[in-house]
């Protein structure tokens, strides 16, 4: 069965304050969704579904439904704050979205089968794309999932430090551990990352994890079972939320799932800071110099 490829794109009214400053990269006012969208396609997936916010549903669906009709089927899921289990309430005064698994189980009714998860905006590559659908294609183990890992040196932006899950595997490339540094960078043209004073530096060969999964359709019932010890647990906070990397993690170490970390050398990029905007249009310009994209995406 091909896979859905599933966008997360609920963040985007408060991130760009509103669709209309959804950064244009491409030289036909292409967004970082357009390529993604794109390299699904022609990786082979067969469905897209869009994780998005019942404000901005009309102005990202006329942007989106005239450029994918006829190319792919598309459907439209809405995270909203009271989207809950039965029995749960908003908290008073909370404001903040419930995670990246809460955005994904509102996609449970729209997803078949396998599927892939993605960040609206960042960009992956076409080799990670045909990477997932390779592996949906091979995989029969139902917890089996994988993880597109990234080299490090791949994913840095010249503007300042990043986070990056920095991934340890086993000698089957089997996720072991992902662990967060919230600030690695460039320093004197190496690779380190900052802890308190101290400075470590890196090889920037580590496979880092940027939020490209893929799953097999059962993990839904594992969101929606995680979803609820997280709400009986943490339910009444204002800002805690409920992550699906967290939830993989703990299903790795209970023996529960494995994830594959599929090795991509594919350069990531995303507009970490406003001076990366010119640095991803260049970088989309080479592509379609080199013949990658063509120059009008959807012509």
């Amino acid at each position: 069965m091909k896979p859905t490829l599933l966008v997360l794109a609920a963040g985007m009214g408060s991130r760009y304050g509103g669709l209309k400053q959804l950064d244009t990269l491409g030289p036909h006012g292409e967004s970082i969704i357009d390529y993604s969208v794109y390299d699904a396609i022609q990786a082979g997936f067969e469905k897209v579904v869009f994780v998005i916010r019942q404000s901005f549903a009309d102005q990202f669906k006329e942007r989106f439904d005239p450029k994918l009709k006829g190319r792919v089927e598309v459907e439209y899921v809405y995270q909203e704050l009271d989207k809950l289990p039965e029995g749960f309430t908003v908290p008073e005064g909370r404001e903040k979205p419930w995670g990246t698994g809460h955005a994904m189980l509102m996609a449970k009714d729209a997803i078949q089968g396998p599927f892939a998860i993605i960040n609206a905006d960042d960009f992956y590559g076409r080799e990670a794309y045909q990477a997932v659908v390779d592996f949906v294609t091979d995989s029969k183990d139902e917890k089996e999932y994988a993880m597109v890992g990234y080299a490090l040196d791949n994913t840095l932006s010249e503007h300042g430090t990043v986070s990056r899950g920095v991934c340890e595997t086993d000698t089957n490339d089997n996720l072991v551990n992902i662990i967060e540094r919230t600030k690695i960078g460039y320093l004197n043209n190496k690779v380190v990352y900052w802890e308190d004073d101290k400075t470590t530096e890196l090889t920037g060969k580590e496979p880092v994890s940027m939020n490209f999964w893929a799953f097999k359709n059962s993990f839904f019932n594992a969101l929606e079972e995680g979803f609820l010890a997280f709400l009986k647990e943490k339910g009444t906070e204002l800002k805690s939320e409920f992550y699906f990397n967290a939830l993989v993690d703990q299903m790795i170490k209970g023996d529960k799932a494995s994830t594959k970390v599929l090795s991509s050398d594919a350069k990531w990029f995303g507009v970490t800071y406003q001076e990366d905007k010119p640095i991803v249009q260049k970088s989309l310009q080479a592509l379609i110099d080199n013949g990658v994209y063509p120059e009008n995406l959807w012509k």
